[in-house]
């Protein structure tokens, strides 16, 4: 639970000392992704256009995508929003960790639709031989989607942050251990992991469709990898643990919503992207 014992209610969605009643954060939040939603609606609309009319040579969209594998990224991202809301509800009743818990949800989803990203661009590429500079489709395409890979990697990296600054000893100016120092090796431990888990993950991934493939081969053949990563989730855990009374909590709420609105604005670009990228020949 936080150190901050507040006196009355915390009102989350207005704030007196404003002139427009908004709290200023939540407000420069809106104006950001009032300017990202013209820059992706410029972008969307680039990718559209160039489909409906396709240039010579253009390659057919069905024969490139994998539409299971984009439905199923698409659903671990819808659900990574609702563990987002989940955890803006938890901070602004005080339950810190419920909020950590929800944010470690968040971030585990976020990678595993980056994780599906990379292998996709990968197989497209390798396979598909799909590039930035083989068709125009290709450039709009990679343009688009990596960007909003882009939004999303922001949006782990925000999540990380949040998640290791809910650990802030509420004494960490008297505190034996500096909290600056402590909180880079949390980030370190945490960059090993989201490295190693994805390195594998993608991987293994790709490693299925060869036809000697075998666990044991793979297993071997990653051991270092895995002692990896398994000792810096061991690290992860290590780090995670309650270590008393923490500077943060209901005051927060500001702070975790703010990324709350980021995170769910980056969901519905992609609940947008979908349909138009990838289903649009099935419409």
């Amino acid at each position: 639970m936080s150190s901050h014992s507040a006196s009355g209610a915390i009102d989350h969605h207005h704030d007196a000392t404003t002139s427009t009643g908004i709290p200023n954060k939540k407000l420069f939040m809106w104006t950001f992704l009032a300017s990202d939603c013209m820059f992706f609606g410029a972008l969307i609309s680039m990718h559209v256009v160039y489909r409906i009319h396709p240039p010579a040579g253009s390659p057919d969209p069905r024969s490139v995508f994998s539409i299971e594998l984009t439905s199923f990224s698409t659903f671990i991202l819808l659900m990574s929003s609702l563990l987002m809301a989940l955890a803006v509800n938890a901070i602004q009743k005080g339950n810190v960790r419920s909020t950590r818990n929800n944010l470690l949800g968040t971030i585990f989803f976020g990678l595993i639709f980056l994780a599906c990203q990379v292998y996709e661009f990968q197989h497209f590429v390798h396979d598909r031989g799909l590039t930035l500079s083989s068709s125009l489709f290709g450039s709009t395409f990679y343009t688009l989607t990596g960007t909003h890979g882009c939004h999303v990697a922001i949006g782990v990296l925000w999540l990380i942050l949040m998640y290791i600054r809910s650990f802030k000893p509420a004494d960490a100016e008297q505190s034996s251990q500096p909290w600056f120092i402590m909180s880079i090796v949390h980030l370190l431990v945490f960059a090993v992991a989201v490295i190693l888990g994805v390195y594998v993950v993608v991987d293994f991934a790709h490693q299925m469709h060869v036809p000697t493939f075998s666990v044991g081969s793979f297993l071997s053949g990653h051991l270092l990898s895995l002692i990896g990563l398994a000792a810096s989730i061991g690290g992860l855990m290590f780090l995670g643990r309650s270590r008393g009374q923490v500077d943060f909590g209901e005051r927060n709420a500001i702070d975790v919503e703010s990324m709350g609105l980021y995170w769910h604005f980056v969901d519905i670009v992609w609940i947008i992207i979908f349909p138009v990228v990838y289903l649009l020949e099935y419409i």
